[in-house]
């Protein structure tokens, strides 16, 4: 593979010449200039210029398309080679819930780029069904997904974390029925909502008076912490020092913690590959220190 196809990729990235130049370490005349050669090589114009930038023509998705396999294709094949020597070479990438990603993941790979400081990471972050998503369509290598999962493949659980109604004013469950204060949730995959859902009909015979809902549970939690309202937390998201009260939810009859799993999940090849064989031992080492 030459540098064409990398050109012809940051391009259509950035969609613009100058912004290309730059992450190309060129400079924008000689980045035209072998635009010019590669659109004469393939006989066709590639990209439309205009002050808006690049636009690829039709001609120039199929060679983008192309160059962008020929890429990943390079990718594979170091990846197979570097499975043969001792180091840990490649790029591992990972598919992230994102309450993962934001409160657990940074601390392992810390630990995984300090040991292995010749591999690179990817990192996709999520709801645990784009995860899944990401896997099938081989975006990432492993995924690391909460609740319950139909995957088929390698399942490894991680740890489980208890769910906790927490809130500055409110120290008791019994109080949730009569509080005006908000139910503040957090957007997440069906699965999440569905158990809160099942839990709280369980609870209480009415729905909460007031709701407020926003997109990212680090938003959620920021406003229960300043005393907006109410919401409902996984352990892992919770340090103990926010200074609010703390109410694990409870399930069945016998009362049991209401809890919520992570497993990390990926095909049978992927954990063959050195660097992934390598995160999962550091994955192991710190789920075991939450058991």
């Amino acid at each position: 593979m030459s540098n064409e196809e990398l050109i012809l990729k940051i391009l259509a990235e950035e969609g613009n010449m100058r912004k290309a130049a730059e992450r190309l370490f060129l400079s924008q005349p000689a980045l035209s200039q072998r635009l010019q050669t590669i659109e004469k090589d393939w006989g066709e114009q590639l990209f439309i210029r205009s002050q808006k930038g690049l636009t690829p023509t039709p001609a120039g998705e199929l060679v983008i398309e192309y160059a962008n396999e020929m890429i990943q294709r390079k990718e594979e094949v170091f990846e197979i080679l570097h499975t043969l020597t001792s180091k840990v070479h490649g790029t591992l990438k990972i598919a992230c819930a994102t309450i993962i990603g934001q409160n657990w993941l940074p601390k392992v790979l810390k630990d995984f780029v300090t040991l292995y400081p010749e591999a690179k990471i990817q990192l996709i972050t999520g709801w645990s069904s784009e995860i899944v998503r990401a896997l099938y369509e081989g975006e990432a290598h492993i995924g690391i997904v909460r609740g319950h999962t139909d995957w088929k493949g390698p399942k490894i659980h991680l740890f489980k974390d208890t769910l906790y109604l927490v809130d500055k004013e409110i120290q008791s469950l019994d109080e949730v029925v009569k509080t005006e204060r908000p139910f503040i949730q957090f957007k997440s995959d069906s699965n999440y909502y569905e158990e809160i859902q099942q839990w709280w009909q369980k609870h209480f015979s009415s729905n909460p008076k007031r709701q407020i809902t926003v997109d990212q549970i680090e938003t959620c939690k920021q406003m229960a912490v300043n005393g907006i309202g109410y919401a409902i937390l996984p352990s892992i998201t919770l340090s103990g020092t926010e200074g609010v009260h703390m109410m694990p939810l409870s399930s069945s009859a016998e009362e049991l913690e209401l809890t919520r799993d992570t497993w990390l999940i990926g095909y049978d090849a992927a954990f063959q590959l050195r660097q992934v064989e390598a995160f999962v031992d550091i994955v192991k080492k710190h789920a075991a220190l939450l058991s």
